[in-house]
């Protein structure tokens, strides 16, 4: 293992820019022309392409791609009582942060007679991607489905990569229930997210794709966000991330499991601690090299700590300038009073506070959404909430006292920029209403 250990003091700023560099993400010509043309394939082909290229990357020879009310039925009968009351507390956790989430109408009435309204309105269809990886999701099936259901989507279609006899995990099968979604399909990978943006023969098209997914999915996620009019995507999406900022009082051993808990998502994972103490430093290091030996996956975790930091800072404010700069996915604080720091922390995607607030916590069942922005753009992007299911319009009504009141402002601006049709727009109603005189002489 060979997390590095750094001074931030001691090293130059171009040093300190290298240090936080992430780990580059793959994106090749080889990959845009890969996923390019799998995308041109079910757009041409439909169902007929979902079928071959699934028998082609999976090696699976699907007869349907649709789940079925009784598989659904079925997988809640195979799982244990344990299990199904896990997923259980868990979407009641997610649902009761979510409902706090609903969006209210705003009016105002701007001046006499102009009343201005924002609006929110749930996305009629959206689809959601489930990776199926090592092991189900059924967790993010809970953290895209929830809000998919509070927000009242009319369609909620979810995908999801089938195991190699052909069908899915009895867990995802139970949270997509729970969360009112019947339109499942057996189907991952770039073709999954095709099928949704163009629509297959089964796959009716949707209006914005939600999830995770490997480089493929992601992929063509951008690619068809960029190309099929209408068709959006959650957010940009990298390698998982955390950074932990801790004092001399911080639990090494906590702090050391923190790390490791992000480092098995995958190689390409980075973790980060801050910390004014160099002896919590050098505990760290100590039980990341136990622990990382007790995991299942210790290679995957090993591979992800080689590009890690453990950084010493001056302080916890130098500390607090680092986490802001390099923006992280998830913030864990690990001091002797955590609530202090959060007044001048930003920039990040989730903020875990205290001893006993473990990322995992998130992740699974707090009620908080694991959906969150990583590769620094927690600068500019939120975390997954109600509203992403929604859209924001406004409307207006003015009555003829109302613009009276706006017209001398608007034949004014439209003057300056010389458009003459806008001002005519105005000007014709005030005609019709006896008023233009009134208010060209400011009356």
């Amino acid at each position: 293992m060979n997390t590095q250990i750094i001074d931030w003091q001691a090293i130059s700023t171009q040093q300190q820019k290298d240090a936080l560099a992430r780990p580059a993400i793959a994106d090749n010509a080889l990959l845009t022309t890969q996923v390019a043309n799998i995308l041109s394939q079910v757009q041409k082909q439909g169902d007929k392409a979902l079928y071959s290229l699934t028998e082609q990357f999976d090696g699976i020879a699907l007869s349907t791609l649709t789940v079925t009310a009784e598989q659904i039925r079925q997988a809640k009968l195979a799982l244990t009582d344990k299990r199904l009351k896990a997923i259980n507390t868990a979407y009641g956790q997610i649902k009761r942060f979510h409902s706090a989430q609903a969006p209210q109408d705003i009016f105002v009435e701007t001046c006499p007679g102009v009343r201005c309204t924002l609006k929110t309105e749930a996305i009629e269809s959206v689809g959601l991607y489930i990776p199926a990886g090592s092991a189900p999701l059924p967790s993010t099936v809970l953290m895209l489905g929830v809000p998919a259901q509070l927000a009242g989507c009319k369609r909620t279609a979810l995908v999801c990569p089938p195991d190699k006899n052909g069908k899915l995990a009895n867990e995802v099968l139970v949270a997509a229930e729970l969360c009112g979604i019947t339109e499942i399909y057996t189907i991952g990978g770039a073709q999954a997210v095709a099928a949704l943006a163009y629509g297959t023969e089964t796959i009716p098209a949707v209006n914005k794709v939600f999830g995770p997914g490997n480089r493929y999915v992601t992929e063509a996620k951008k690619q068809l966000s960029q190309q099929v009019a209408g068709f959006a995507i959650d957010m940009p999406a990298g390698p998982s991330e955390v950074l932990v900022i801790g004092d001399e009082q911080a639990n090494a051993a906590f702090i050391a499991a923190d790390l490791l808990s992000q480092a098995e998502h995958g190689a390409d994972s980075q973790v980060i601690l801050l910390t004014n103490s160099e002896q919590l430093i050098a505990k760290v290091a100590r039980e990341l090299q136990t622990q990382v030996a007790l995991l299942s996956r210790r290679e995957i975790a090993e591979q992800a700590l080689k590009q890690s930091r453990l950084i010493l800072t001056n302080d916890m404010v130098q500390a607090i300038e680092v986490s802001n700069l390099y923006g992280p996915e998830h913030l864990i604080i690990q001091t002797e009073n955590p609530q202090a720091l959060l007044t001048d922390l930003r920039n990040a995607g989730s903020i875990f506070v205290g001893a006993y607030t473990p990322e995992s916590a998130g992740d699974y069942a707090s009620g908080t959404n694991h959906v969150l922005p990583t590769y620094g753009y927690s600068k500019v992007i939120s975390s997954l909430s109600l509203a992403d299911f929604s859209r924001r319009y406004t409307v207006q009504e003015i009555s003829k006292t109302g613009l009276t009141n706006l017209a001398e402002c608007i034949i004014e601006l439209t003057n300056a920029e010389g458009l003459d049709a806008h001002q005519r727009a105005v000007t014709i109603r005030l005609e019709d209403a006896n008023l233009e005189d009134l208010v060209l002489e400011g009356k």
